[in-house]
């Protein structure tokens, strides 16, 4: 596998390569030594599993504070979405700016946020469906939000605000300049 720096070079996107015959194709997904070459370091301690079914469904933009903060490895498993990581980290170059990569179970890219970013993503056909590995367990009591449509952050997404489909939790998120120093 590949792993990609991005515009933010903490976010990378991690190509697996596809091995393929008459049968279909094979490939590894997730390999910790090559990740660990790319400063991947964490251990992975949860998989995580969503059925979107319509498209146009936003989750997101979502976090957990410390000392609970995630990491997440994103996939797509069934359809596409536009995957995009915030950095949310205070005093970092790169505050307030993202990174959106489109992901689809057909070329099996996969997306590494690290601690301190935000991650949201839109469906781009129905019925998808998304894995994700995290190196923290859920924790409600730091689970946070981030508003999906912030115009500071200026997220080009693939969907109208009427026509996006999203939680009431997402509907009620702060905006960046109301988020506070999280990170």
């Amino acid at each position: 596998m590949d792993v990609i720096e991005t515009e933010i070079p903490d976010v990378k996107r991690i190509v697996p390569k596809r091995f393929g015959d008459a049968r279909g194709w094979f490939s590894e997904t997730f390999r910790a030594d090559v990740l660990e070459r790319a400063g991947i370091t964490m251990p992975f301690l949860q998989d995580n599993q969503s059925f979107s079914a319509p498209q146009g469904t936003i989750r997101g933009l979502h976090f957990q504070i410390a000392p609970r903060a995630q990491a997440k490895l994103v996939r797509v498993l069934q359809g596409a979405i536009l995957d995009v990581a915030v950095d949310i980290r205070r005093g970092s170059p790169t505050y307030g700016k993202h990174v959106a990569v489109t992901l689809d179970a057909e070329t099996g890219t996969q997306l590494f946020i690290p601690h301190g970013f935000a991650h949201g993503f839109c469906t781009l056909t129905p019925d998808v469906m998304v894995a994700y590995k995290v190196d923290e367990y859920y924790s409600p009591e730091h689970d946070r939000s981030l508003a999906w449509n912030d115009p500071e952050i200026g997220i080009p997404w693939p969907v109208s605000a009427d026509a996006a489909i999203l939680s009431d939790k997402d509907r009620r998120a702060p905006k960046l300049a109301d988020l506070g120093s999280v990170f």
